[in-house]
């Protein structure tokens, strides 16, 4: 039942799908990996845009429940907090009773960034799904949402 011809048979038939969201992951990926302009003249990455639109809506936020709001190592997470701050668009703050503990909260000029970002993503959403309408019914979108979720939560 395991010789190479049925092991060959089976995955040809499944691979086509897994190979469909390999491809959705990897353009994926690049797409929030790259930087962009969210409407300020800042050219800055989706990853690291998203990360400040929670400290805004979050300020005092910590390093640590970034990291688990986001299921990312600390160590990532300040990277990207590091990126934040050379920006300008950050800055960390020592908790009085634990020097231990590092608050984030943003600048000015990422309030405006964040704000910006809010705004284009939510043109974005909008278009995003028109054009998914064009080719799916709303009962689809949402049964693409429902597996997404249940595909996330197999992690």
């Amino acid at each position: 039942m395991n010789s190479k011809d049925e092991i060959d048979k089976v995955y040809a038939h499944l691979s086509p799908r897994a190979d469909k969201l390999y491809q959705f992951v990897m353009a994926y990926s690049d797409y929030i990996n790259e930087a962009k302009d969210y409407g300020t003249g800042l050219l800055i990455s989706m990853v690291e845009v998203h990360i400040l639109t929670i400290i805004e809506d979050n300020p005092g936020i910590t390093i640590s429940n970034l990291a688990k709001k986001w299921k990312r190592t600390k160590s990532a997470i300040s990277q990207n907090v590091k990126k934040l701050e050379a920006k300008g668009l950050v800055y960390r703050v020592r908790d009085e009773e634990d020097a231990k503990i590092v608050h984030l909260y943003p600048t000015g000029e990422g309030v405006q960034l964040s704000t910006a970002h809010k705004l284009f993503d939510n043109m974005d959403i909008l278009q995003t799904q028109n054009d998914l309408l064009r080719s799916c019914t709303t009962e689809e979108i949402d049964a693409f949402y429902k597996v997404l979720e249940a595909y996330y939560q197999l992690f």
